[in-house]
């Protein structure tokens, strides 16, 4: 056939090329033949077995240097911004407090074997200070139940007809943050878990929306995730960090590092022993102004109906 055309012809174009496949495979697709070099295959099996010879988004040990620490931190915010983006969540309502304050019914099988072990040895002071704090959860696991139906309230709003995307978002663990998630679930909703990564075993609770529970290598990014579409915090009794994401908040909303959000503490009797803003005013650490940076609620119906009259009040939309 010849390789001249007409010159009033079309052209000829040749097919595409395959992506991937080649009639005759590339110089490099082919390790050196042994019969070339005896010596080749082992060789190359060392480069091909060298750290240096693994992809660096590959390798896992490379990442976890102290020189790739800017990499972590950055792939840290992306892939939980990208799934909340992807699951259209554009406002939360953060809830934190005790992981340790579970339902009514385990903190009542908690006090009644703390009761059995006493009974065994009722000399043993250790014994009896277990059972008071035993006795102390179970009085506080009516929160439990606050948060779960708080949750479920939260979940409903969201049912409104233009979609308001508004979610409930926690920490991702057991006690208050599970009830929270569980009222969402419980109404059918989504709803966010931000867990940790800590050195010892840890398992997220069973209500978070599977796809929207994420684990963070970092404490910095995941409290900015708890923010960024934040409306609101509720911070039920907890320890150290319920404190930790409560106090942050405060103070960037008293510096107005972030837009003011309505800040509520759930259970005045526990907070008020835990803190006294009072006592920071008259030591003059804080202003005035500062301790009305949040407000006590009892229920969850309370929580809800105090959300939505600061937003009115601010004449802003919660949703």
């Amino acid at each position: 056939m010849s390789s001249k055309q007409p010159a009033d012809s079309e052209p000829l174009i040749p097919p595409p090329a395959q992506p991937l496949d080649r009639h005759e495979p590339l110089p490099w697709q082919r390790p050196k033949p042994v019969e070339d070099d005896a010596g080749s295959p082992a060789r190359l099996r060392a480069i091909l077995e060298s750290p240096s010879y693994c992809q660096s988004d590959q390798d896992v040990d490379f990442l976890q240097l102290e020189e790739t620490r800017g990499v972590r931190l950055q792939i840290d915010y992306a892939k939980p911004e990208m799934l909340l983006k992807k699951h259209g969540i554009t406002h939360t309502i953060v809830v934190f407090g005790s992981t340790r304050i579970n339902e009514p019914a385990a903190a009542q099988r908690a006090v009644e074997e703390r009761r059995a072990a006493c009974a065994e040895d009722p000399a043993d002071p250790e014994r009896q200070r277990r059972l008071r704090i035993a006795e102390r959860i179970l009085a506080k696991s009516r929160y439990y139940d606050v948060a779960r139906e708080f949750g479920q309230l939260v979940a409903r709003a969201d049912r409104g007809e233009h979609g308001s995307h508004l979610v409930v978002l926690t920490g991702g663990g057991p006690g208050i943050m599970e009830a929270a998630n569980r009222g969402a679930f419980d109404a059918g909703a989504k709803s966010v878990g931000l867990n940790i990564r800590l050195p010892h075993e840890q398992y997220p609770n069973p209500y978070i929306t599977p796809d929207l529970c994420m684990r963070f290598h970092y404490f910095a990014l995941r409290k900015l995730h708890f923010l960024l579409r934040a409306r609101a915090l509720v911070a039920f009794p907890g320890g150290y960090g319920t404190m930790d994401e409560l106090f942050e908040t405060l103070t960037l909303v008293q510096t107005r590092k972030i837009r003011p959000v309505p800040v509520v503490l759930v259970g005045r009797e526990f907070w008020q022993g835990a803190f006294d803003p009072d006592f920071l005013v008259d030591e003059g650490v804080i202003d005035p102004e500062d301790r009305e940076l949040f407000w006590y609620a009892e229920t969850a119906e309370e929580i809800w109906s105090g959300i939505r009259r600061w937003y009115a009040v601010n004449g802003e939309s919660l949703v």
